[in-house]
């Protein structure tokens, strides 16, 4: 028997929870996919103690689906919103005594970070098209690969690794300069969010950027790294001029979707790391397509082969396709990046780390 979308959220509506209700009449599941005998989904708790409660649901649901008919292996994820850090009490003094921001000291040769091996830059010409989902992704799958992996959010006015590696800690500093980075999934992070409140704007000219930049690659004790992933903001502005003009950067991977309009603005990232001498290691095509889980039609809402058909014109690496996936964006969303678990998506970017290792990483 072929099981669907239907049958397995069917089986699981048998599956009572703890304190009433099922798994599907309380709305948890989601990204519910199938592919050949393999079934994965995800369940979404709406807070980190209820998932710890759920941890047993999940086993059990998982064993469930896999013993249905036709199903031959069965992958469960379990996530939960990531809790929103809360003020200091009034009164009491944050610590450690952190200032990020300011013009940039002057400085004698590079920005790079003695112990890290390599830098790649991943940016886009416009937001919104996944760079920061391919960022933090690609940093999990290169670290469950057994890479020493540092992940550096410098997209300062709009940090988003915060909340897609589920980390709200504040970096420690034993002296108010050295800053100690924090640590999720395997992977060595720093991000001025989390020094931050989620809501605060940055309202920060070019040099405060500069100066910011300079302090999260050379205050940061970021340790022996094989790589340290730096998520750019979009464009061709201040921080990635100054990343590719100071920090000896190995190589960038540029991310764009296939509809025209995002390919204009690729281009010009392209462009930009083409004049700044930056090896290009490859472009990656996000939101290629959009299966249903329902039927298994595929819709290509943003166009479909614009970016791979912009490498062969470039003679730039085509890196692959990246599905729009609901599972992508609820992992995320609830701080667990889609390639620390198992599944499709998982499988795609545990790839693209293989390929990066094996081009630059030999």
């Amino acid at each position: 028997m072929t099981q669907t979308r239907e049958t397995i959220l069917a089986a699981l509506d048998r599956l009572a929870l703890p304190d009433g209700g099922t798994l599907v009449s309380r709305d948890l599941v989601r990204a519910v996919t199938v592919s050949g005998d393999s079934v994965s989904f995800v369940i979404e708790a709406p807070s980190t103690g209820m998932a710890q409660k759920l941890i047993p649901i999940r086993d059990a649901a998982e064993a469930l689906v896999c013993g249905l008919d036709g199903v031959a292996r069965a992958t469960v994820v379990l996530t939960a919103d990531a809790p929103t850090p809360k003020p200091p009490p009034r009164g009491q003094a944050e610590q450690p005594s952190l200032t990020i921001g300011g013009h940039p000291k002057p400085q004698q040769g590079s920005m790079k970070p003695a112990s890290v091996a390599r830098i790649l830059a991943v940016g886009s010409g416009k937001g919104g098209v996944g760079k920061s989902t391919v960022s933090s992704n690609l940093a999990v799958a290169l670290a469950r690969a057994g890479r020493r992996v540092g992940l550096l959010d410098a997209d300062i006015y709009g940090p988003s690794q915060p909340r897609m590696m589920g980390v709200s800690a504040r970096p420690a500093s034993p002296d108010g300069k050295t800053i100690l980075p924090l640590h999720s999934h395997g992977v060595t992070l720093m991000s001025l969010g989390f020094l931050l409140p989620e809501d605060q704007a940055v309202v920060w000219r070019g040099p405060m950027l500069m100066g910011a930049l300079q302090q999260m690659l050379t205050q940061v004790e970021w340790g022996d790294l094989d790589v340290l992933i730096v998520d750019l903001p979009p464009g061709t502005g201040d921080v990635a001029m100054t990343l590719c003009q100071k920090s000896e950067v190995s190589g960038a991977i540029v991310v764009s979707t296939p509809q025209d309009v995002a390919l204009l603005d690729a281009k010009k990232a392209i462009n930009m790391f083409q004049t700044l001498k930056t090896p290009i290691l490859g472009l990656i095509e996000n939101m290629s397509v959009f299966c249903c889980p329902n039927c298994g039609h595929e819709e290509f809402i943003f166009g479909h082969g614009g970016v791979r058909a912009e490498a062969e014109r470039l003679d730039i690496p085509f890196l692959g396709a990246l599905p729009i996936s609901l599972e992508t964006r609820v992992a995320g969303d609830a701080g667990v990046p889609v390639a620390a678990g198992a599944g499709p998506m998982a499988e795609a970017y545990a790839g693209l780390a293989a390929r990066f290792i094996k081009d630059a990483m030999a």
